[in-house]
Parts: C-alpha cells; sequence; structure tokens
C-alpha cells in the first residue's frame, strides 16, 4: 500500500512488504548530523593505530571531485587531508529554480573523513533526506550549502569539524518535478499546479474511469529510468474518480516526500507497474482501477478508481558506492581532466 499519512493505519498492505533499508550511519560533525544521517561515529572519531597518520599530506585547496550526477562522487586528494581554512564551492550548476526558505527540497550527501578516507555518509545507497529549507532546521553549515543554490545543483564543502577534516558534497534536488512539459489530451484528468507546484486535478464530467491502468505523462525528466527495487522519492496528490475529492496528499503544510521501495509491493500495484521506466525528474498522471489499488481489502476506497499525480525527484539503488566505515579509494584525475564535472 501507499502509505501517506493519512492512510498509514487505516489501510491494510495489499502484500507483504519489504523490510525497509538502514539508514546510513551518522558522524560526529554538526553538517552531516544536520542531514538526518542515523547511526554511529566511530568510524570517523575511533581511529586504529595503524590508521593514524604520520605524514603531512594536502589541504583543502588540492581537494578536486569527479563524477556524474545520481551517483556518488570520487574525490582526489592526499591523505592525511589538513584543514586551514574552510571551502565552500559549487561543483556544477543546477537548471532547477534557486532553492530559498521554506522549499522542499531532497538532499544527497557523501562524505569522507580526510585523515583517512573512510566514509562517513552516503545516501546513495540508502535513503536521501527530504526537508523544508530554514536554517534552524538545517543547521548553519548545511543551511549555507543549500539555500540560493539551484536545484540540481552539487557543492562541496572541505572543513574542520572537532578536529576531523570532512570532504562532503551535497547534491540539492527540487522538491517538485523538473522537465519539459507534455501537452494533456482531450477527455482526460485536467491537472494545473500552484506556483509551488502543488497540483490539483479535475476529473471530466460525466467520464467512465478506465478499466485498465492508465499512464499519462505530464512532465518528462532527464534523469535515469526507474528500476524494480530502487528506493524512489517523491510527492504525490490522489483523488477518487468518483468525485475529484483529495483523499492523501504529500503537498502543503508540514508535511514531506514519501521515499518507498519499488516493485517490491511497498505500494499498490498501479504504482508498482506504472512508474517503472520513467525517468527521475518526471511527473506522471496514473489512473489506477481498483484491482490494482485496495480492492478486496476493508479501505473506504476499495471500490474506487484512483487518479494520482507522482513527481519522481530521486532513485537509488541500496548499496550504491562505498559502505559507510570503509576506506574509498582515490579518484585518479588526470592533468587534463577538469576537476569538478557533472551532469
Amino acid at each position: 500500500m501507499i502509505p501517506p499519512t493519512s492512510l498509514r493505519l487505516a489501510l491494510p498492505r495489499r502484500r507483504s512488504s519489504a523490510v525497509r533499508p538502514t539508514r546510513p550511519l551518522r558522524v560526529v560533525a554538526a553538517l552531516v548530523v544536520a542531514l538526518g544521517v542515523a547511526g554511529t561515529v566511530a568510524a570517523c572519531g575511533e581511529e586504529d593505530p595503524q590508521d593514524e597518520p604520520t605524514v603531512t599530506g594536502a589541504t583543502q585547496a588540492d581537494v578536486q571531485v569527479v563524477g556524474n550526477a545520481w551517483a556518488p562522487p570520487s574525490f582526489a586528494y592526499d591523505t592525511p587531508l589538513t584543514v586551514t581554512e574552510p571551502r565552500l564551492e559549487t561543483v556544477w550548476e543546477g537548471v532547477g529554480a534557486k532553492v530559498d526558505d521554506g522549499d522542499v527540497v531532497v538532499l544527497d550527501t557523501y562524505a569522507e573523513d580526510g585523515r583517512t578516507r573512510k566514509v562517513v555518509a552516503n545516501t546513495f545507497g540508502g535513503e536521501p533526506r527530504a526537508v523544508r529549507v530554514d536554517e534552524k532546521t538545517l543547521g548553519t553549515d548545511l543551511y549555507r550549502m543549500v539555500k540560493g543554490r539551484t536545484a540540481g545543483s552539487r557543492v562541496l564543502e572541505v572543513a574542520d569539524s572537532k578536529g576531523v577534516p570532512l570532504v562532503t558534497t551535497v547534491d540539492v534536488l527540487s522538491g517538485r518535478a523538473v522537465g519539459e512539459q507534455v501537452a494533456q489530451g482531450k477527455g482526460e484528468p485536467v491537472v494545473t499546479r500552484a506556483a509551488d507546484g502543488t497540483p490539483s486535478v479535475k476529473i471530466p464530467k460525466g467520464a467512465q474511469a478506465p478499466s485498465e491502468l492508465a499512464v499519462l505523462p505530464l512532465i518528462r525528466g532527464t534523469g535515469p529510468q526507474l528500476q524494480a527495487g530502487q528506493l524512489v522519492t517523491v510527492q504525490y496528490t490522489g483523488v477518487t474518480w468518483s468525485d475529484g475529492k483529495v483523499f492523501d496528499t504529500t503537498w502543503g503544510g508540514k508535511k514531506l516526500p514519501l521515499t518507498f521501495r519499488l516493485g517490491v509491493g511497498d505500494v499498490i500495484e498501479g504504482w508498482d507497474q506504472g512508474l517503472l521506466e520513467l525517468p527521475v525528474g518526471s511527473q506522471v498522471l496514473l489512473v489506477v482501477p481498483p484491482d490494482l489499488a485496495y480492492q478486496g481489502t476493508s479501505s473506504k476506497l476499495a471500490d474506487q478508481a484512483l487518479v494520482f499525480v507522482v513527481d519522481i525527484l530521486d532513485a537509488h539503488t541500496p548499496g550504491t558506492g562505498p559502505e559507510v566505515g570503509t576506506k574509498a579509494k582515490a579518484a585518479k584525475v588526470s592533468p587534463s581532466e577538469t576537476p569538478t564535472s557533472g551532469s
């Protein structure tokens, strides 16, 4: 089932769900702690004697970043890293809107302990953090990395936190679909969007609900295609075909996007089928017949055809990139290669 706030307790699942993945480990730095990454700090703060640096390596100015969007970066620097002054810069600019206070964003984070290259955060292998932007929620350091950036940007910070040199990137992803708008056909439910992206749905008067799943693109994103087994982060609004009333939404108030695992029964069958192979960044209209929704359950929606507007914000394959607590390999950067490159 879809576990929205108003339905999570009310509706039984269509089938047993997979165990939700464990969140990444928490690190000692205030910046990475602010990202909401759960776990332990042992990998960062209690090094084995053989891991202790004995020679001077590089400074923050020597750190180079390579890699593409939708995946963890690779860093090139010599260990042990010494931070003589903080370094903060944009690796690449996104194509989305500029992030301001109150906006919802999705944050993907990767960080290493510069003394030993131990990975202290990697949300690309698990669940990203969806958050509404304000300094109190994010903390000063992370707020400085996020506020004012364009959605889709990757930001680098090299800083000292309680004696630990941290090399951190944050990918600031939009809280709404970003891409080319697709014209709607006649007889389809009409979708309009508020200034903040909140969708509204109007069902055609007198129209009969389709008996089969309908997947109608509204905005075509440019990210990777969704695959079964991935952790997918979305915004959505659901209405009933019979009267067009909203029965659940992630938009508005203090609500935030939802992350679930695609293709394993975490959500209704209409979502598992309808979202497969759509590109990240897209917005899609799903018209789901009862047999692919809540038919056969005790839900009040059991016999209803349902309409969803879904914004696909992010997708991760569990286990992507190095595991937290392991040592990352140094990136190899040729003299002719651009140190900070992405897409």
